[in-house]
């Protein structure tokens, strides 16, 4: 893949119970793309990952929900894996770290379960989203459009359904992370 994320820094938001492969393979096509990703999690210093039907390997968090700033921030990925997003959504601070990204029209990917976190965010009214089947009703429920597509591309939100997505995922991602803004703690504006 072209490397044309130079300048941008990208926010992985996970916590444990992540997909292994739905972090791990597009936080390194995002960096041989030229990006820097920063993992940031509600804890401590390692999340551990969710392996198709068992816990995986750790991986370092780089800086806690707590202490990161959305607005540093050019672009969001969001793992799936079922338990990840679905601690995530219940934490007030990762609703409002994604809610920032949608605001300010910052582009979003998430994949598998992750679009939960946008379901929760108030952000899939008017998109086409596609995900794990099983969010189908809530995505719809929450004014979206669902899509049973590998890879779908609406209004800054790129979203894919499983792990076997990921290279379409990844391709769809970087494409829109590069077109996206300059550096966003420079040049953000806020969507009304």
């Amino acid at each position: 893949m072209p490397n044309n994320l130079q300048g941008k820094t990208v926010a992985i938001l996970a916590t444990d119970g992540f997909e292994q492969s739905e972090l791990t393979k597009p936080k390194k096509a995002l960096e041989e793309a030229g990006a820097k990703t920063q993992v940031v999690s509600p804890t401590g210093k390692k999340i551990k990952g969710w392996d198709k039907k068992d816990w995986g390997e750790e991986v370092s968090v780089d800086i806690t929900l707590d202490s990161a700033d959305p607005a540093q921030y050019d672009a969001l990925l969001l793992p799936g894996g079922v338990m990840n997003p679905d601690q995530l959504r219940m934490n007030p601070n990762a609703v409002r770290f994604v809610k920032h990204f949608i605001e300010h029209a910052k582009p979003v990917a998430a994949i598998c379960h992750g679009p939960w976190m946008l379901v929760e965010a108030g952000a899939v009214r008017g998109r086409t989203i596609t995900s794990w089947p099983s969010l189908k009703t809530d995505i719809r429920n929450a004014g979206g459009t669902w899509v049973d597509e590998e890879v779908v591309l609406s209004n800054g939100v790129v979203t894919s359904r499983k792990p076997d997505d990921i290279p379409a995922f990844n391709k769809q991602m970087i494409d829109l992370f590069s077109k996206s803004a300059g550096a966003s703690a420079k040049s953000e504006r806020k969507v009304a």
